[in-house]
C-alpha cells in the first residue's frame, strides 16, 4: 500500500522541511487524500510516491501557515548539539532554497528532477543548490572544511541520521482515510447549505423587487429668469383630512358666501 510504503519516510522529510511535528503529519495526510481523491491520475504518474510528495512539500511550505498560532514556532530541537545546529541551520535557508537541499541532498534526486519538481530550471536549481550549500557551511562547522564535491554525500549522510526530539510516527491509513472522507462529507453539507442560503435569498429578492422603474422627475429649472412652472403641492394625509372637513361642514360652501334671505 502507497500509504503505509511512503508515509513514514514523507513525515520525516516534511519535518527536515519545517521542524514542526503536527505540520509534518497534518502535510502528509493532506497530501494522501488529495491522492486518494485523484487516485486514477496518481496510479498513472511514473512516480506516484513523488505526487504525493510534491503534494505535502507544498502544503507545508505554505506561507498562511505562519499566522497559525498552533504552526508559528518550531518544536523542540533535537537533543544532539550536531543536530540542533543542522537543524537550525537548516530552518534558517529560504524555504525554496531548503526544499532544494532536501530533494538534491536528502532524498538524492539528480538535479533536473530537483529543478523539475521545484518548478524551476536546472541552472536555476543549481545555483540555488550552490547557495545554499554556501549558507549551510557558515552555520555548520563541520561542513565548513569540507570539498565542494563531497559535500552533498554529507549532507546525504547528516540529514538521514539526524534524529528529531518528537515521534514522527503517522497514523494509521484507515484513520486518516476516515478522517478525509468525514472531511469531505462536512465540506459537502457546507457547500449545500450555502447554495440554499443563496438560492432563498435570491427568490425573496425576485419577489420583492419592483417589476418597472418610475424615474424620479427632475426639479424645474429657471430660464432666462422665467421661474420654473410649479403647481399646488401634493397634498398630505393631514391637509387631505382638512379639506374633507371643511367641505362637508355646514358653514362651508356657496351658501356661506352667498346667503339667501329667509
Amino acid at each position: 500500500m502507497l500509504y503505509a510504503h511512503a508515509a513514514p519516510a514523507l513525515t520525516r522529510q516534511v519535518y527536515l522541511l519545517t521542524g514542526r511535528r503536527t505540520l509534518s503529519l497534518e502535510a502528509v495526510e493532506r497530501a494522501f487524500h488529495q491522492a486518494w481523491g485523484r487516485w486514477p491520475e496518481v496510479v498513472a504518474d511514473p512516480d506516484p510516491v513523488g505526487w504525493v510528495r510534491a503534494a505535502a512539500y507544498e502544503y507545508a511550505l505554505s506561507p498562511w501557515h505562519r499566522f497559525r498560532r498552533a504552526h508559528r514556532h518550531a518544536d523542540k530541537a533535537p537533543a544532539h548539539p550536531a543536530d540542533r545546529t543542522l537543524m537550525d541551520a537548516m530552518l534558517a535557508l529560504p524555504p525554496v532554497h531548503r526544499r532544494t537541499v532536501l530533494l538534491y541532498d536528502g532524498i538524492g534526486l539528480d538535479l533536473p528532477d530537483t529543478a523539475a519538481e521545484t518548478e524551476a530550471t536546472t541552472p536555476t536549481a543549481g545555483n540555488r543548490l550552490l547557495r545554499a550549500h554556501a549558507m549551510l557551511a557558515a552555520r555548520v562547522p563541520e561542513l565548513a572544511g569540507a570539498p565542494p564535491e563531497k559535500l552533498s554525500a554529507l549532507l546525504h549522510h547528516r540529514l538521514g541520521a539526524l534524529r528529531p526530539a518528537v515521534p514522527l510516527d503517522p497514523r494509521p491509513a484507515p484513520a486518516v482515510r476516515g478522517a478525509g472522507e468525514q472531511r469531505t462529507r462536512r465540506r459537502s453539507r457546507a457547500v449545500f447549505g450555502l447554495t440554499a442560503v443563496i438560492a432563498v435569498a435570491t427568490a425573496y429578492t425576485v419577489s420583492t423587487a419592483p417589476t418597472e422603474y418610475v424615474p424620479p422627475l427632475a426639479p424645474g429649472t429657471s430660464v432666462s429668469g422665467v421661474p420654473p412652472l410649479s403647481g399646488p403641492q401634493q397634498q398630505t394625509e393631514r391637509s387631505s383630512a382638512l379639506h374633507h372637513k371643511l367641505r362637508n361642514d355646514p358653514a362651508a360652501g356657496p351658501a356661506r358666501l352667498a346667503p339667501k334671505g329667509e
